[in-house]
């Protein structure tokens, strides 16, 4: 009998030890890929740099801690306290991420500075075989500030969500693309500027034609992929409203051959037209709105074809190729 339990602790002990090891060895290695991000050019691809990164969570997940976060993109720079993302080891495929605040965001070549500010902002990823199954957002009292001239207030929130959820059924998979339902929501917005009240706004979108393996997102230029795939952005429903003014618009949109978009955007308002008067000039406020009916209630079609924004036949301006 004492000498099976010698054994049975022996291969206890011998199982935490190549455990340990093993988790050790991962954590090292994730650290080094971490670390890599820093090597980016900041052009082609974004860089990451942290002041200090700790990697915890023993035994059972992995918590990986990026302290003084600096990510560089072209000339913007955003720096951030601290980035967290967690994993659990059985579950590598769900990861958890959050932020400390402020967001310090700088422009070089415009000489732009702003703050944005938070409570509580937390971010998760969910993959199903390399395919998206759902990424989302959630933050608390956020508030978005420019610090060049002092400390203007730009627009705040109570509350942000944003979700971005596979479609099964919408699904090709002989061509290996995948449809995306993309859901948004803040609640409790201000923007001292335009004298904007406390609105709710939702958005509801959905987008075709991706390739549903993330894995092959880089092997060829996304937007040309997209286009050559039949790929559509819809609109299902954009909805705000402040309690005096409301705006919804819906349509459909994709790319041409040459990169163009093509397309419609229905837009039906009240009140926005006023709200927005000092800032855009007529005529392009009744072109991009419509006439007011005797309700009060502005309706417009917008039309994208050719390179161009149109209001019914009316053109409004140029829009250049996306690739």
């Amino acid at each position: 009998m004492k000498k099976r339990i010698i054994i049975l602790g022996t291969i206890v002990l011998l199982v935490v030890l190549a455990w340990t090891g093993a988790w050790y060895f991962a954590a090292a290695q994730v650290r080094q890929q971490v670390e890599m991000l820093a090597l980016a050019d900041g052009e082609n691809a974004p860089q990451l740099t942290c002041q200090d990164i700790a990697i915890a969570g023993f035994p059972f997940r992995f918590d990986i801690q990026c302290a003084d976060a600096a990510i560089l993109s072209g000339d913007i720079l955003i720096e951030l306290p601290a980035i967290r993302v967690s994993a659990m080891i059985y579950r590598l495929n769900h990861i958890l991420g959050s932020a400390l605040g402020p967001a310090r965001i700088s422009d070089a070549f415009t000489g732009l500075r702003q703050d944005i500010s938070w409570t509580g902002i937390e971010a998760s990823a969910r993959l199903e075989n390399w395919r998206i199954a759902r990424l989302s957002l959630v933050g608390d009292d956020l508030a978005w500030t420019d610090t060049l001239f002092g400390n203007n207030l730009i627009a705040s929130a109570s509350h942000i969500e944003a979700h971005v959820l596979d479609i099964p059924e919408r699904r090709d998979a002989e061509a290996g693309r995948a449809a995306l339902a993309i859901f948004a929501r803040a609640a409790g917005i201000a923007a001292p500027g335009i004298e904007l009240a406390p609105a709710n706004a939702e958005l509801e979108a959905e987008m075709t034609g991706l390739r549903d393996d993330i894995r092959d997102w880089g092997l060829v230029p996304f937007l040309p992929d997209w286009q050559q795939a039949g790929g559509t952005l819809r609109l299902v429903g954009l909805r705000a409203s402040d309690g005096t003014s409301d705006v919804s618009a819906d349509g459909e949109l994709r790319l041409d051959a040459s990169g163009y978009l093509t397309g419609s955007i229905s837009i039906d308002s009240l009140g926005l037209a006023e709200r927005i008067g000092p800032f855009i000039e007529e005529p392009w406020r009744t072109l991009v709105l419509g006439t007011p009916a005797e309700n009060g209630r502005h309706r417009n079609q917008l039309n994208f074809a050719g390179g161009g924004m149109s209001s019914g036949l009316v053109p409004i301006t140029a829009i250049p190729a996306l690739f």
